[in-house]
C-alpha cells in the first residue's frame, strides 16, 4: 500500500481517475438523455468540476443535469414543409366560431408559421435561463430554475397546464426573481422553479400508467427537496392547479402555501346543475350567477376536447402528424382564449403575439408530445372544479376570462385558510402569459403575509 501512495498522488493518476469518472457520467447522462425521447433536443453538460462529476455518479440517477434546447435544422425544415402542404377543409358554414376555429384564422397562422416564424428566437430565450433534467421515479423531469439575487427570496414551484407549457411562464421569471426592476420590493423576490409536466415539453414520456396529478405532486415535492428547499410555496392554473392542490393535500413539511389562478371552488349542487344546463338557482348572487353562466357555457360548448382526451387519447394520431391540426386543436381550448388569439392573427395588439402562440405550438410539435400530453386527462380521476378541502394557506386570483371567475363566497368555503383573494378586471385562462406584470404582482401580494409571519 505504501508503494501505491506516490502513484495515487501523481498528476497522471489523478487525471486518469477524473477522465474515467467523466466518461462514466457522460455514459449515464447519454442513456438518460435518450430516455427523454425527442431527438430534436439536446442536453449539454458544461463546466462540471471533477467533484461535481463524481457526485453525479454516486447519486445514481438523481443528479440534476444541465440542459439546452437545440432543434435540428432538418426538423424545422420538415415542419415548414408540412405546414405548407396542409390539406384544407372548406370554410365553415357560419360567420362566427360556433363551428370551431375558423378557416381564415388557421390559414393566417399557417402562412406566418411557414414563412416568417423563427423558432430559433424561442430557443434562444429558453436557453437564456438555467434549465435542468433530473430523474424522479424513473422518469426524466425537465425544469427551469432561476435563483434570485436577493438573499431571502421565497422559492416557488409553478406548474403549467394543457395546452400550455413552460412557454406560458417565461414572462414572469424576471418580475419574480428581480422585483425591484419591475416595481416591486426586494423583500418580494422569489426563486423560481418551472417544471415541464410528464409527457410535456422536454420531460420524459411515461411508458406506463400511473402518472396522475397526485403522482406528479409527489414528484414536485421530491424535486424541491432535491434542490435543497425546506420552505417554499406552489402555484398553478389548469392542470397546474390540480397538481398544486394535490401537493397541498399531501402537506409536505416545506410547503407553506399555494396560489391558484383557476381554483377548484364550485359547490357540488351548482356544478351538477351547470353540467346539465339547468337554469341557474335563484339564490345565487350576481357574482355567483356570472360564474354559473360561464361554467354552464363551458360545459355545453367547450368541454369536447377534454372528453376526447380523457377517454381516447391514443386516437389523436392526426394531431401528431399534422402541425396545423395540432395548432387548431390547441387553439380551441376555450372561447375567450380563441377569440383573443383570433384577434392576434388579425393584427390586433393583445397580451399575446403571433410568436407567443407559435412558440407554444412549435414546442409541442418538435417534442412530439401531442398524444403523450393528452394522456394526463385519461390518468386523472379528479373532478376538476370540486373543492378539495385544502388544509394549508391558499391564495386565489380570479381572472374575468377564465373558464369561470370564482366568486369570493365559493372560494372562502373551498379554501378554509384563504389568505388572499382578488377579483381582477383583465386576463384569461393563460393569465401569466397574457398579463405577466399583473400576474407577478398577484404572486407578490398573495404570499406577503407568509413572508411577514416568517
Amino acid at each position: 500500500m505504501k508503494q501505491l501512495r506516490p502513484l495515487r498522488n501523481s498528476f497522471l493518476f489523478r487525471t486518469a481517475i477524473i477522465c474515467c469518472t467523466a466518461i462514466a457520467v457522460l455514459a449515464v447522462w447519454s442513456a438518460s438523455a435518450r430516455r427523454v425521447g425527442p431527438a430534436v433536443v439536446a442536453a449539454t453538460i458544461v463546466g462540471l468540476s471533477s467533484a461535481t462529476v463524481a457526485a453525479a455518479v454516486v447519486s445514481d440517477g438523481t443528479a440534476v443535469r444541465p440542459f439546452k434546447v437545440n432543434a435540428p435544422d432538418e426538423a424545422l425544415a420538415d415542419l415548414r414543409r408540412r405546414v405548407a402542404a396542409t390539406q384544407w377543409p372548406e370554410r365553415e358554414t357560419v360567420s362566427d366560431a360556433t363551428q370551431g376555429v375558423q378557416l381564415a384564422t388557421m390559414q393566417k397562422l399557417a402562412r406566418y408559421w411557414a414563412t416568417d416564424y423563427d423558432w430559433r428566437k424561442a430557443e434562444a430565450t429558453l436557453n437564456s435561463y438555467p434549465q435542468f433534467i433530473t430523474n424522479i421515479d424513473g422518469l426524466d423531469i425537465h425544469f427551469i430554475h432561476v435563483r434570485s439575487k436577493q438573499p431571502n427570496a421565497l422559492p416557488v414551484i409553478i406548474t403549467h397546464g394543457w395546452p400550455g407549457s413552460i412557454i406560458e411562464q417565461l414572462k414572469i421569471i424576471d418580475p419574480l426573481t428581480n422585483p425591484t426592476a419591475h416595481g416591486g420590493r426586494a423583500a418580494d423576490a422569489f426563486d423560481v422553479v418551472i417544471p415541464s409536466l410528464p409527457g410535456y415539453g422536454f420531460s420524459g414520456k411515461p411508458a406506463a400508467t400511473g402518472w396522475d396529478p397526485q403522482h406528479v405532486a409527489r414528484a414536485w415535492i421530491v424535486l424541491m427537496q432535491r434542490l435543497g428547499y425546506t420552505r417554499y410555496v406552489a402555484q398553478g392554473g389548469d392542470w397546474g392547479n390540480a397538481v398544486t392542490e394535490q401537493m397541498a393535500l399531501l402537506a409536505p413539511p416545506g410547503l407553506i402555501g399555494i396560489h391558484t389562478n383557476m381554483p377548484a371552488s364550485v359547490p357540488k349542487d351548482i356544478d351538477a346543475a351547470a353540467l346539465t344546463g339547468a337554469p341557474a338557482p335563484s339564490s345565487l348572487s350576481a357574482e355567483e350567477r356570472h360564474a354559473y353562466d360561464q361554467l354552464a357555457y363551458f360545459y355545453k360548448h367547450g368541454l369536447g376536447y377534454a372528453g376526447e382526451m380523457a377517454n381516447r387519447p391514443q386516437t389523436l394520431y392526426a394531431i401528431a402528424d399534422s402541425p396545423v391540426g395540432l395548432a387548431a386543436w390547441m387553439l380551441d381550448h376555450d372561447a375567450q382564449s380563441l377569440a383573443l388569439i383570433t384577434r392576434v392573427f388579425d393584427g390586433v395588439s393583445e397580451g399575446l403575439t403571433r410568436d407567443d402562440v407559435l412558440d407554444n405550438v412549435t414546442l409541442y410539435w418538435l417534442t412530439n408530445t401531442a398524444v403523450s400530453s393528452a394522456r394526463l386527462y385519461w390518468e386523472s380521476k379528479l373532478p376538476f372544479f370540486a373543492p378539495k378541502g385544502i388544509p394549508i394557506p391558499a391564495a386565489v386570483s380570479a381572472f374575468p376570462e377564465e373558464l369561470y371567475q370564482a366568486p369570493k363566497s365559493w372560494t372562502e368555503k373551498a379554501y378554509p385558510k384563504l389568505i388572499y383573494y382578488h377579483r381582477l378586471d383583465k386576463g384569461g385562462h393563460f393569465a401569466a402569459w397574457e398579463q405577466p406584470a399583473v400576474f407577478a404582482g398577484e404572486l407578490r401580494a398573495s404570499f406577503r403575509t407568509l413572508r411577514d409571519a416568517q
